[in-house]
């Protein structure tokens, strides 16, 4: 028997594709990015920021941008005051009342620092960072007669599926009644783990997931494992031993440290394999201005990033995917140079549009050497 719980949630991946869209517009688009995490006194910090950035900002303005701007500033204002939930951690806003165009994302994680970027595109860098961060997979507990599936997602949990098989308990026996009795315990548990499968397959499906963690008994992973088809297998990335009846927020923070670790190893594995390939003069290109100018063309399979544009630059003029400047201010006390910031959500906006993976590498120094990011290729031209 199994039964389900959902949080109805627009997955995030959706969202970014189509913010990615959005035409360039004359008039500024407001990206947002705060941290509304209460401090030590249960007070949110970023009203300070809020009227700071949005004075000297708006006093920089004039006409219509100034007009769509003020506008902008007051429906966020009243979107925190009436629409913010208690739970929320990290809210990203995107705005131009000008195109008529407003829409936010309330997340379980926050973003580093409060992050104002004006710009003719939603800024998008950040939104993807934090999807790198906190990808979503699924994380399957599962023992002899009960089994709980986790879809996770950006720090939090999005669904819950529960399958409960049928208990059996040992007796004493002898002879053909004890072999007998062994067939039907073994049935039931084959039956069980059949359903596990079925149900696992069912959510990695319809949720578009390419990860799974696997969380059992030694007793339970052999027969779990000869189950799980081969295109199940493939997307198990790591096997723990959580108890099966752990709480959610444990299973959550136990396997969110596994991928991050996991993720960290890929990490130097991926860059490895993009920089061979570039000096065999393979599928794989380095640099900014090569990158980019695969990503227009639509070569790109996965795009590796830097996930601090500090290092960042652009050699030659190339056509640009989000004209006209980009202004940065942060809570931060170095916001880095703009142009940097500019390139970096080029190069995730494009990336987005052509159906190329991204992945943020932390550690940055693995990049440095080709400037700061790189990419694997579909295809030659």
């Amino acid at each position: 028997m199994s039964k389900s719980t959902s949080a109805l949630a627009t997955p995030l991946r959706e969202q970014l594709e189509r913010l990615a869209a959005f035409e360039p517009s004359e008039i500024p688009v407001i990206s947002l990015y705060l941290d509304v995490r209460a401090d030590q006194h249960g007070r949110d910090n970023y009203d300070a920021f809020l009227r700071k950035s949005f004075g000297s900002r708006s006093a920089t303005l004039s006409g219509d941008a100034r007009k769509s701007f003020d506008a902008d500033v007051e429906r966020i204002n009243q979107y925190l005051q009436q629409e913010l939930k208690p739970s929320t951690n990290g809210l990203a806003i995107f705005a131009c009342s000008a195109q008529n165009f407003f829409e936010a994302v309330q997340m379980d994680v926050a973003p580093d620092g409060h992050w104002l970027f004006l710009a003719s595109v939603p800024h998008l860098y950040p939104l993807a960072r934090l999807t790198d961060q906190y990808p979503r997979y699924a994380a399957l507990l599962v023992n002899t007669n009960s089994a709980r599936i986790f879809v996770f997602g950006l720090g939090s949990t999005e669904s819950q599926h529960e399958v409960t098989g049928t208990k059996t308990r040992r007796t004493m026996m002898g002879g053909w009644s004890q072999a007998r009795y062994q067939r039907h315990v073994e049935n039931f548990h084959l039956h069980h783990m059949k359903e596990v499968v079925d149900v696992l397959d069912r959510v990695v499906r319809d949720e578009a997931l390419t990860q799974i963690i696997l969380s059992c008994d030694e007793t339970t992973r052999p027969s779990i494992l000869e189950q799980l088809p081969q295109h199940l297998r493939d997307k198990v990335v790591e096997t723990t031993s959580l108890g099966i009846d752990a709480p959610g927020h444990e299973v959550l923070a136990a396997t969110t440290e596994l991928m991050r670790q996991k993720d960290a190893d890929g990490d130097a594995e991926q860059v490895e394999r993009m920089l061979g390939a570039w000096r065999a003069n393979g599928l794989a290109v380095a640099g900014p201005d090569d990158t980019a100018l695969a990503l227009s063309m639509g070569q790109v399979e996965e795009v590796l990033i830097a996930a601090v544009p500090d290092g960042l630059r652009r050699a030659s003029a190339l056509p640009e995917a989000a004209p006209g400047p980009t202004d940065v201010e942060s809570s931060t006390p170095t916001p880095g140079d703009a142009d940097k910031w500019k390139l970096a959500d080029e190069l995730i906006t494009r990336a987005h549009q052509t159906g190329a993976r991204v992945r943020f590498i932390e550690n940055t120094s693995l990049l440095d050497p080709v400037g700061g990011v790189g990419a694997l290729l579909r295809f030659r031209i």
